[in-house]
């Protein structure tokens, strides 16, 4: 279950990575479903089932984890009490999303790990404070695995600083080299706006969005095996 947007490249990134979904997984109904914007509802997903699965894509837990899934869920089972529908957690955070992150970075032509490069992590941003701090500490993370220059967070929208902000910052910290990760699962608004802005503020490489990399899709499967087999996922995680 995405997000959804007016953006038609969205869905069509959301169903390239459900098609690699399908493809790692024969046989397993994979279905598409959109809080807002786009079309199937979850309702509408869930039609002819007796039993789902919910994984939601978004990279953090925020708003719409919290409350829009939780009630979009609450109707669809209004609709039909004997449905049974589980849901696991939200993408991210998890450390095969800094490889994905990696992999679009190495694709945009930036060596990963050079110590003259500093790193933008981008999310949208979240009026919620803690799925910030969590884009934060991702960024944290990632500083310390590797040896860049640094690794720090921006947002998109709700929260400070903005990535042209980030991006002015350290170019007269004297950064060598900056590059902008955008965290953001597909195209659209604010992957054009945060491409833009930033390269005016001088960003040298602004790498795609995550999009279908293999990486996403090992983890969508591991959150549907997370909620079918809560305790096998944990026992094994």
């Amino acid at each position: 279950m995405a997000h959804g947007s007016r953006d038609p490249r969205a869905a069509a990134a959301v169903e390239a990575l459900l098609d690699r979904a399908r493809a790692a997984r024969p046989g397993l109904d994979v279905r598409a479903a959109y809080l807002d914007h786009a079309a199937p509802t979850l309702t509408g997903a869930l039609s002819g089932l007796d039993e789902a699965v919910v994984v939601p894509l978004l990279l953090t837990a925020a708003y719409h984890s919290r409350v829009d899934i939780p009630a979009a869920l609450r109707e669809a089972v209004a609709r039909r009490p004997r449905l049974r529908v589980a849901c696991g957690p939200t993408l991210g955070p998890h450390p095969l999303l800094t490889a994905a992150l990696e992999r679009r970075l190495a694709e945009a032509g930036v060596a990963i790990g050079d110590p003259d490069v500093a790193v933008v992590l981008v999310s949208a941003g979240s009026s919620d404070a803690r799925a910030n701090r969590v884009v934060g500490r991702i960024a944290r993370q990632w500083a310390r695995s590797r040896r860049w220059w640094s690794v720090t967070a921006a947002y998109a929208s709700a929260a400070a600083p903005t990535p042209e902000q980030e991006v002015l910052r350290l170019v007269r910290a004297g950064a060598p080299r900056v590059v902008v990760a955008p965290y953001l699962l597909a195209p659209g608004h604010f992957a054009d706006k945060v491409e833009r802005d930033t390269r005016a503020a001088g960003a040298e490489a602004v790498a795609d969005v995550l999009g279908p990399a293999p990486e996403l899709v090992d983890v969508v499967l591991e959150r549907y095996a997370q909620a079918r087999h809560p305790r096998g996922a944990e026992a094994t995680a």
